[in-house]
């Protein structure tokens, strides 16, 4: 069976300009993110300054709502790649993680790194989706 890739692309969610990047592709029921951070729709101003929490509370956000979008849901992530500016602030990142996911929690790797693409960037979080793997 021959599946066609999709692009979702959500008014919730700021979209790069053709030629950078797709943050949501779907193909057959397998979705992928691209790496999300707490960047406004404006692609300047970054919310949660500062927090790691409320930051990582806006990324899980971006990434429901572009499940969503693509017909798909938080409960159907699968593998989850979190990257952090300090290891320090990885309670913060799992206290928002778990406002989001029930159940059973998607495999995750979790990373420290040196920076990400502006320096009050302090998480950036990329994951894949099965479509209604969740589905009880």
């Amino acid at each position: 069976m021959a599946y066609k890739k999709q692009r979702f692309i959500t008014p919730k969610v700021a979209e790069y300009p053709p030629g950078h990047w797709s943050n949501c592709i779907r193909v057959g029921d397998q979705i992928w993110l691209s790496g999300f951070t707490a960047r406004a729709n404006d692609l300047k101003t970054i919310h949660g300054e500062g927090s790691a929490y409320e930051q990582s509370k806006v990324i899980f956000q971006k990434i429901k709502d572009c499940l969503e979008n693509a017909g798909s849901d938080m409960q159907d992530v699968v593998n989850m790649n979190i990257y952090i500016t300090d290891m320090a602030d990885n309670k913060e990142v799992w206290r928002a993680r778990q406002e989001f996911f029930t159940g059973d929690f998607p495999c995750s790797t979790l990373v420290q790194v040196a920076g990400l693409a502006n320096p009050a960037i302090k998480v950036e979080i990329t994951c894949q989706a099965m479509a209604g793997s969740g589905s009880e």
